[in-house]
């Protein structure tokens, strides 16, 4: 009998340079080793296609739902130097504006009529209307991964970036955003610009004392959502004031954070790493807490035990792509990207083609993974959880309960304080393991993207 080894290996594997969504999640482009496509994120539908020839891209950034599409070369052959942003017109078929800069692009970020692009260590913005203008530029600390958020809701005007010093948060105001221009008859109340605000807004927050990781607004540029190297927390800010309002604990490892996503009423956040999973908390609400933060008003805890965790999680599914019957390792992949990899972005799943609905908004998350997967994942409970009118966001973090008034049971719990504190090492164990009981998000669709033959 033959026992010599065996593998079964997938024929064609799809090798994703680059996957995002447009900033209302209503389509999404990919960019493979063939060329670049768009697609609708939901009901997933593969909408155009583009091979390409002599090179690869890095990004493919789309400006909403336009024609107008962003490319930067990149990966093992550049199709465009590094350092170059072409202009795309969709509709057109063909390269309209070319901006070249003096070192490689690092970011973009994009909305109605403006044009944001982040080198290492400055942020030039430009404004696109019939022609593309130079309108301001700001410098930074060291950003090579190329940190950008933009509001793009009608009216909004912030600008995020890497502030002039570690860990730190520059915010910028451009002019308000056009609204959209409507493609059929008016429905639902006009856009109106909101009020302007009572002082003048923060320029710098301090975010963090390590390099940042991620940075995300909402579409209202209301709120701000960053997290640093460490990958361990996501502290959400008061955009205008410059105030802490949470702070989120992701795990208690460290992390590489890939991305953060306000829902879009802003009621929720979903943060994304290299650890597989999706993590999922509530704004402006409770969300689980340790078992030892009722033992705050009579002993003093680390500030681990007073942290919030996400309600809810969703792992990513990881598939072998090779296995072999004479060896129980897990393979390497070559070069090939880890299912893990992944974009995450909300969507309102009570209606089908995106319109405004009168309907109750079941929003729900299409995960896509740079190995072609695409999931749409509801939330526990479904939409009557998470509908209900919306609660104040706070002002400052929520606070531990007042103290009590003395009595036997504090006196006793104060005794034996040296027991406890002795016990909050195998306590913080514990709050590990408790991480990973969150609520599990359920998957309702999963499907297969990124090739041409018929998976779109």
């Amino acid at each position: 009998m033959n026992l010599a080894r065996h593998s079964i290996t997938p024929s064609n594997p799809v090798h994703i340079h680059d996957v995002r969504f447009d900033p209302d999640c209503k389509i999404f482009t990919t960019s493979t080793p063939a060329g670049f496509a768009i697609y609708r994120t939901w009901p997933l539908q593969l909408l155009r296609k583009h091979a390409v020839t002599g090179g690869t891209l890095a990004m493919v950034v789309p400006l909403h739902t336009s024609n107008l599409i962003f490319l930067v070369g990149g990966g093992p052959s550049p199709l465009y130097p590094p350092n170059k942003v072409i202009v795309w017109d969709d509709k057109r078929e063909k390269e309209v504006v070319e901006l070249e800069f003096k070192e490689k692009v690092a970011g973009l970020a994009c909305r109605r009529g403006w044009l944001a692009v982040s080198l290492r260590r400055r942020v030039v913005v430009f404004k696109i209307d019939e022609q593309v203008t130079r309108y301001a530029e700001w410098d930074t600390y060291s950003n090579p991964r190329g940190l950008l958020a933009l509001a793009t809701a009608p009216y909004s005007t912030l600008l995020v970036t890497a502030g002039r010093q570690l860990g730190h948060v520059q915010m910028i105001h451009l002019p308000p955003c056009p609204p959209p221009i409507p493609s059929g008859p008016p429905t639902g109340q006009p856009f109106k610009p909101p009020p302007s605000p009572a002082k003048n807004p923060v320029s710098i927050i301090a975010a963090h004392t390590h390099h940042l990781m991620a940075l995300a607004v909402p579409p209202s540029g209301r709120l701000l959502a960053t997290t640093s190297e460490r990958g361990t927390l996501v502290r959400i800010w008061d955009a205008y004031t410059g105030k802490l309002l949470q702070e989120l604990r992701r795990g208690a490892d460290q992390a590489q954070i890939y991305g953060v996503r306000f829902r879009p009423d802003e009621r929720e956040v979903c943060v994304w790493s290299d650890k597989g999973t999706v993590h999922i908390f509530r704004i402006g609400s409770s969300n689980r807490q340790s078992s030892f933060s009722p033992l705050a008003p009579y002993i003093s805890l680390p500030k681990y035990f007073g942290s919030e965790w996400s309600y809810a999680q969703f792992r990513i599914p990881v598939k072998l792509s090779h296995i072999s019957l004479s060896s129980t390792s897990r393979p390497t992949n070559d070069g090939a990207p880890e299912e893990e990899h992944c974009v995450v972005g909300w969507i309102d799943a009570s209606t089908k083609d995106g319109s405004d609905s009168p309907n109750v908004p079941d929003y729900q998350l299409i995960a896509l993974t740079y190995t072609g997967r695409w999931y749409r994942i509801s939330l526990p409970g479904g939409p009557s959880s998470f509908n209900a009118p919306a609660s104040p966001v706070p002002a400052s973090p929520r606070p531990f309960p007042s103290s009590p008034t003395p009595s036997n049971h504090s006196r006793s719990i104060s005794g034996s304080s040296a027991t406890t504190i002795g016990r909050l090492d195998k306590g913080k164990g514990k709050e590990k393991e408790k991480e990973k009981r969150g609520l599990e998000c359920i998957v309702q669709e999963n499907r297969r993207y990124g090739r041409w033959d018929g998976w779109g």
